[in-house]
This record gives structure tokens, sequence and C-alpha cells, in this order.
């Protein structure tokens, strides 16, 4: 439970979104609880927080809620959005000028291998999906797992 409860206080995700997470990690191939955090480690909120566009996630959803991110061209404000392989995530063209995103102009990030983002651009893009080894947070999945599996 507390693993659990820990993963969705970092996250950010409430119960039931968590739950279903975790259906569609048990329905998928390969270990549950490594399915489970490579599918949430790939929403948009977690993507532009990974990318250093937001300063933490709570900022990044908010980033995301108002419209300043497109995926491959398209705005999307939806943060739980999942993200795939060779997606292009650019700020909005109009929301460049924006004192939040100026302050990134030139500044080098330290991101996860599996995302490059260009602060000169403003456009990202994810080069591979997120492998159990690119997430660097202290979780003991299989405990989540016991949990949902009584």
């Amino acid at each position: 439970l507390t693993e659990k409860q820990k993963v969705k206080f970092i996250y950010g995700i409430m119960e039931k979104q968590f739950r279903r997470y975790y259906d569609l990690a048990a329905k998928k191939e390969g270990k549950t609880g490594t399915v489970l955090l490579t599918t949430i480690e790939r929403r948009l909120d977690n993507v532009i927080y990974r990318m250093g566009i937001g300063d933490s996630r709570s900022e990044s959803r908010q980033i995301v809620n108002h419209g300043h991110i497109c995926v491959n061209g398209n705005v999307v404000d939806i943060p739980s959005y999942c993200v795939k392989e060779g997606d292009e995530i650019s700020v909005k063209e109009s929301k460049k000028d924006l004192p939040k995103f100026q302050q990134l102009k030139g500044i080098k990030i330290v991101m996860p291998k599996w995302l490059e983002f260009n602060t000169d651009t403003m456009v990202g893009k994810v080069i591979a999906l997120p492998k159990r080894d690119d997430i660097d947070l202290n979780i003991r999945e299989h405990l989540i797992v016991e949990l949902y599996s009584r």
C-alpha cells in the first residue's frame, strides 16, 4: 500500500486512474509492475517534466492543461496523454515568447536517454520507450502487483 501511495503521490495520479493503469498493465505482455511504471512514465505531463520544460510534475500538468504543448503538431491539453516512440513534442508556436519558455533557451538539461529536447527550438522527441532502468525512482513495483493481485 505504501509503495502504491508513493507512486500515486510522485506522479500525481488519483486512485481510479491508477487502478486503470494497473488493469492495462496486467493485460499486457511482460512483468506487470514494470509495464505499469513504464506506462505511467509515458504520460505527457511526466514527459514535459523529464524534458525540463516544467519544474515539477504539477507545473508540467498545468502547462499541458493550458494548451502550451503540441504533440506531432497538434495541441494536446490532456496530461494523461500517452506518448509513443517517435512522437515530436514542442511548445506551441504562439507560446514560445512566454517568460517561462524564454528562460529555457540555451540551457543544457539532463534528461533520460529515451528523450531528447532542443532548448533553442523548443522541440523534443521520444527516441524510444522508457525501460525500467530509465526510471530513477526507488519503487518496488512488485509490492504494488502483490497488493492488487489479492
